[in-house]
């Protein structure tokens, strides 16, 4: 029984600092008005995906058949400062393919270069924050017109990182609810008072 305690927390601790790679796929084709993306640990344990498109109110993001979730333009600096949480998340991989039609069009081999050298001046800028990080891009001129854009982004963390910042979050809420409670306590005072 008492092995079994100690395993446990060999275990436990391994966990806690066992890094955890995050994989996000992402399709986008500019002739279709849609965005597929696929969220996985460790590249195959599919955790969800969907797509997303764009609306006149904002981005829907499609996870299932039966559930959306709708991201308002307003809305949208406010939500950024919810994902506060993903500070502990370190980049580890940044690979994209552009597929164009340039074979037939200059214009279309020039869009290719663009992003190529943009490429290469976000590999050099993110290699001097992430040593360790891995940037790819190709360009496929193909015959027929066509601009898809394939990424895959993966980030890792641990659970020690995560529990902090899940931490850190119901605090700053404990404290907002202990702030809101005073001052309603507050407020009952004055009005009582008067």
């Amino acid at each position: 029984m008492g092995d079994f305690f100690v395993y446990g927390a060999f275990f436990g601790l391994l966990l806690l600092f066992f890094p955890v790679f995050v994989y996000v796929d992402l399709y986008v084709d500019a002739g279709r008005p849609k965005a597929w993306f696929s969220v996985s640990l460790f590249k195959y344990f599919r955790v969800f995906g969907g797509y997303a498109e764009l609306r006149r109110d904002g981005i829907a993001f499609h996870v299932t058949k039966k559930f959306a979730l709708l991201v308002k333009y307003a809305d949208m600096n406010a939500t950024r400062k919810k994902f506060e949480i993903m500070k502990g998340f370190q980049l580890w991989r940044l690979h994209q393919t552009l597929e164009t039609g340039g074979a037939r069009s200059p214009y279309s081999a020039l869009y290719g270069a663009a992003f190529a050298i943009a490429g290469g001046t976000a590999f050099s800028v993110l290699r001097t924050k992430h040593p360790f990080l891995s940037v790819k891009n190709k360009i496929l001129l193909s015959n027929r017109s066509s601009f898809k854009l394939t990424a895959e982004v993966a980030t890792v963390f641990n659970l020690l990182i995560l529990n902090t910042a899940i931490a850190k979050k119901c605090m700053e809420a404990l404290i907002n609810w202990i702030r809101k409670l005073k001052s309603t306590a507050s407020w009952k005072r004055q009005r009582s008072a008067s």
